[in-house]
C-alpha cells in the first residue's frame, strides 16, 4: 500500500512534449522521404527546375539540390540531416546533391516496412554500413584512372566530365562549349586554387593613370594575387617590393559594361569567367551549374579515376550486393537486398523525368548487368532514346568521387535517422527562457539601478 501511495517521479518540465519508440522512428522517415520528393524530379538531363519564392521577395530558379535545399528553410529536425548531407557534398566534390538526397530517401524507405514489423533499427544500421562499405569498394574496382594520358587526351577527358555534370542544367544546351572553358581556366590555374567567376565592372582612366572607385576587397585581392602586388592603403611608402605587373591591361566593352582585362600576369593562377544573359535568375543559375562543373573537373583531376554515370555504376553495384547477399544467412540477407534495391532509384529517376517507362528501362537494364561476360557492368540509361547503351563508350562519365562520397554521406545519414528513437521538444519552455530573459535585462538594469541608490550609497 505504501509503494502504491509513493509520488510519481517528474524529470522534465511540465509541457514537455516528446514522442518516442516505433512511431517517432516511422515519423522521422516519413519527413525525410518527403523531403527527397522535393528534389526528386530535379534529376538528370530531363530534370524539371523549381522556382521558390521567399519571404523577401527574392526568386530563385534552380534544379541544384543544395540551392534548394537551402532555401526550404526545413524546420523537422530530422530532416534537416538531408540538408546537411546536401552541403556537405556541394562543398567536398560540387555535384551529385540531388542523387546523395534521393539515395538517403530511399534507404529510409526501404526500411520502414522493416521498422514497422518490428526489427531492431541497429541491426538495419550494420547491414546497411557493411552494405555502403562493399558498394564503395565496387566503385573502386570499376574505376578507369585517366592518369598517364597526354594533355589533349587529359583535356577531352576532363571536358566530358564536365559535359556530363552540365548536361542536367540550365546551359545543358551549350555543354561542349561551357565545358571547354571550364576545362581550360581550371587547368590554367591549377586544381589547388580559387576560381572566381566575377568581373570588375565600371573603371575609368585618365592621363595614363588607372583609377577605380568602389571596388569590392575581394576584387583588390584577386588583382594584388594575379599581379604579384600587395594592397596599400596610402600612396606613402610605394616601393618596388609592393609593386606587381602584368604585360598588358586593357578595357574592353562587354555589351553595356566595360571590364578590366590584366593579361600576361607574372603568377598566372588566376582567371575570370564574366557572364551575362537577360535574366538575374538565368545568370544566378548558370553561375551555380558552372560552379559544378568547376568543381568536378578540379576533383576529376585530383582523383584521376571516372566511372561511367547514367545510371549505370549504381545499376552494376546493386547487382553486386544482390548476389552478395545470397551467401550471407540470416535477416542480413534482406537488410542487404534492400539496399541493393535501393541504389535503383538513380536510373529509374532518370527515366521518370524523361518521360520514359522506368520499368521496361530497367528490367533491360537488369538482363544487362546480370551477363557473366562483364560487359553490361557500363550500361545505363540513354536519355536520348529512352533505351539503354554504353555510357562510358558515350562518354557520360563522372568522378569517382562524387558517387563515392554520395553513397557514404547517404548511407550515414539514413543510419544517423534510423538510431534516432526519441525526440524531446518543448517549445513552452523555450518560450519561458526567452521572456524570461528579456525580462531579466530589464530587470538587472532596474536592480543595478535600485543597488546603486540602496546597498552602494549610505542613507543621509
Amino acid at each position: 500500500m505504501t509503494a502504491m501511495m509513493q509520488p510519481q517521479i517528474i524529470l522534465l518540465k511540465e509541457g514537455t512534449d516528446t514522442s518516442q519508440g516505433k512511431a517517432q522512428l516511422v515519423s522521422n522517415i516519413n519527413a525525410c522521404m518527403a523531403v527527397a520528393d522535393v528534389v526528386r524530379t530535379t534529376l538528370g538531363p530531363r530534370g524539371m527546375d523549381k522556382l521558390i519564392h521567399d519571404e523577401k521577395g527574392n526568386t530563385t530558379i534552380s534544379n541544384d539540390g543544395a540551392t534548394i535545399m537551402k532555401l526550404l528553410d526545413i524546420v523537422h529536425p530530422a530532416a534537416k540531416i538531408l540538408v546537411d548531407i546536401a552541403k556537405s557534398q556541394d562543398s567536398e566534390v560540387g555535384d551529385g546533391t540531388t542523387t546523395v538526397v534521393l539515395l538517403a530517401g530511399e534507404f529510409l524507405k526501404e526500411a520502414k516496412p522493416f521498422i514497422e514489423d518490428g526489427v531492431h533499427p541497429q541491426n538495419l544500421i550494420r547491414s546497411f554500413r557493411t552494405a555502403a562499405y562493399l558498394a564503395i569498394e565496387k566503385v573502386k574496382e570499376l574505376a578507369s584512372s585517366i592518369e598517364g594520358k597526354s594533355l589533349e587526351e587529359k583535356k577531352r577527358l576532363l571536358a566530358n566530365c564536365a559535359a556530363t555534370t552540365l548536361s542536367s542544367k540550365l546551359i545543358g544546351g551549350e555543354k561542349e562549349f561551357f565545358a571547354t572553358m571550364v576545362v581550360d581556366a581550371v587547368l590554367a590555374i591549377g586544381s589547388d586554387d580559387r576560381l572566381n567567376m566575377i568581373g570588375i565592372k565600371k573603371y575609368f582612366a585618365d592621363r595614363d593613370i588607372f583609377c577605380a572607385g568602389r571596388v569590392a576587397e575581394e576584387d583588390l585581392q584577386r588583382v594584388a594575387a594575379a599581379t604579384g602586388g600587395t594592397v596599400q592603403t596610402s600612396v606613402n611608402n610605394i616601393i618596388d617590393e609592393v609593386l606587381g605587373s602584368c604585360e598588358l591591361f586593357e578595357e574592353r566593352q562587354v555589351g553595356n559594361e566595360r571590364f578590366n582585362i590584366f593579361s600576361g600576369c607574372p603568377p598566372g593562377q588566376t582567371a575570370t569567367i564574366v557572364l551575362r544573359g537577360g535574366a538575374d535568375q538565368f545568370i544566378e543559375e548558370a553561375e551555380r551549374s558552372l560552379h559544378d562543373a568547376i568543381m568536378i573537373v578540379r576533383r576529376a583531376m585530383k582523383n584521376s579515376t571516372v566511372v561511367a554515370g547514367g545510371g549505370a555504376i549504381d545499376m552494376e553495384i546493386s547487382r553486386y550486393l544482390r548476389q552478395h547477399a545470397r551467401t550471407i544467412p540470416g535477416k542480413s540477407q534482406l537488410f542487404i537486398n534492400s539496399y541493393a534495391k535501393a541504389l535503383e532509384v538513380i536510373p529509374r529517376q532518370l527515366c521518370d523525368n524523361a518521360g520514359f517507362d522506368a520499368t521496361d528501362v530497367l528490367n533491360k537494364l537488369r538482363q544487362k548487368h546480370a551477363l557473366q561476360t562483364g560487359e553490361g557492368a557500363l550500361y545505363g540509361v540513354d536519355i536520348n532514346t529512352g533505351g539503354i547503351a554504353d555510357n562510358y563508350a558515350n562518354f557520360v562519365w563522372e568522378p569517382a568521387v562524387v558517387k563515392i562520397n554520395a553513397i557514404n554521406a547517404a548511407t550515414e545519414a539514413a543510419c544517423l535517422v534510423l538510431s534516432v528513437d526519441e525526440t524531446v521538444k518543448n517549445p513552452k519552455s523555450e518560450s519561458a527562457q526567452g521572456d524570461a530573459a528579456a525580462m531579466g535585462g530589464r530587470g538587472r538594469g532596474g536592480a543595478a539601478f535600485r543597488g546603486r541608490g540602496g546597498r552602494g550609497m549610505r542613507r543621509r
